[in-house]
């Protein structure tokens, strides 16, 4: 099993959507914008092992593919407006290149594989803006778009919708939150401290320390969650951490030890940094009313009939014609 398959081996998954707080969804057709950001790589190995599977006609597996649209579905019924998905076009990106040990598709299910292309398929049917990433990966498209969105006055709230700790990076206060719609759980500024022990602005540099076995790069010997978070909470970028322990003004188990290393393997914590910094200048949309859904287009039917699954149809077209009155 692959670095991406390990999280999501548990079944019985909700569905998602479903009991989405209301009271930050767009509370009318006119009201405040609300974005929502969708990881829809995570929403797809979600449902492939939260799900029971499903072989269409052709005898291929749709069972993800068709949870995740219904999925959507259920948030757009909910309230949602303006709505971004992004997915992993193929699995590797511009960070293979700069680490070998990066994450990459070996090992993974050929019935996920699948379903990728199909999904991105299904998502832009809807009429959902669909993010394909190919040089970059779906969490910098979220990042970018969540940035774009936060600097349009016009909207009230950005909702990254994902677990995924390298979001919690992009956390504003009040303004651009995380989600985790599994869990029912808003993430804030004060939520992400909570659970990491450093300001958002501090997780790049915490997933250096720490690293990231998701993502296939392994921090820095010694460096564990408590005592990196202690660190940052206090010196907030590698950068500005003293390299000698005496020079700390803070008490850490094997201060002396976790600082040599650091010296050591600065070059290396720099790297795993910049593997977790996600980036802000990959090309979403020109505007905030892009994000707006409009409607699934009329390649809905087709897709809806390939993963047996009419009631796509019946729900958008219901919901287009709610809308529009």
């Amino acid at each position: 099993m692959g670095v991406w398959e390990c999280r999501f081996r548990r079944r019985g998954t909700p569905d998602p959507g479903r009991g989405v707080h209301r009271d930050v969804l767009n509370v009318g057709h006119d009201g405040p914008v609300i974005v929502h950001l969708i990881d829809g790589t995570y929403e797809l190995f979600r449902q492939h092992f939260g799900r029971p599977g499903h072989i269409n006609a052709a005898g291929h597996e749709v069972g993800a593919v068709r949870a995740v649209l219904r999925g959507m579905l259920s948030l757009l019924e909910e309230g949602a407006t303006h709505v971004g998905v992004a997915t992993d076009h193929v699995v590797e990106s511009f960070r293979n290149e700069l680490y070998t040990g990066y994450k990459t598709g070996e090992g993974m299910d050929p019935e996920i594989l699948a379903q990728f292309g199909p999904l991105e398929d299904g998502l832009r049917a809807l009429g959902c803006v669909t993010f394909a990433m190919v040089e970059y990966e779906a969490d910098d498209a979220l990042a970018a778009a969540a940035a774009l969105a936060a600097a349009d006055p016009r909207v009230d709230k950005v909702l990254i919708c994902t677990p995924d700790k390298d979001l919690a990076q992009c956390v504003t206060a009040g303004r651009v939150l995380q989600f985790d719609r599994r869990q029912q759980k808003i993430f804030d500024v004060e939520d992400v401290v909570e659970k990491f022990g450093v300001l958002p602005e501090s997780i790049p540099d915490w997933l250096g320390l720490v690293g990231d076995t998701a993502d296939g790069f392994p921090g820095l010997p010694g460096w564990g969650a408590k005592s990196a978070a202690a660190v940052l909470a206090r010196y907030v970028h590698l950068e500005q951490i003293p390299h000698a322990p005496g020079q700390w003004d803070i008490t850490v188990r094997g201060g002396a030890k976790l600082a040599r290393t650091l010296i050591d393997q600065f070059e290396e914590a720099l790297l795993f940094r910049t593997l977790a910094t996600l980036a802000l200048d990959v090309p979403t949309v020109g505007n905030v009313d892009e994000l707006r859904w409009a409607g699934p287009t009329t390649d809905l039917a087709a897709v809806a009939k390939t993963l047996d699954a009419p009631d796509l149809m019946t729900r958008a077209k219901a919901l287009e014609a709610a809308r529009a009155s």
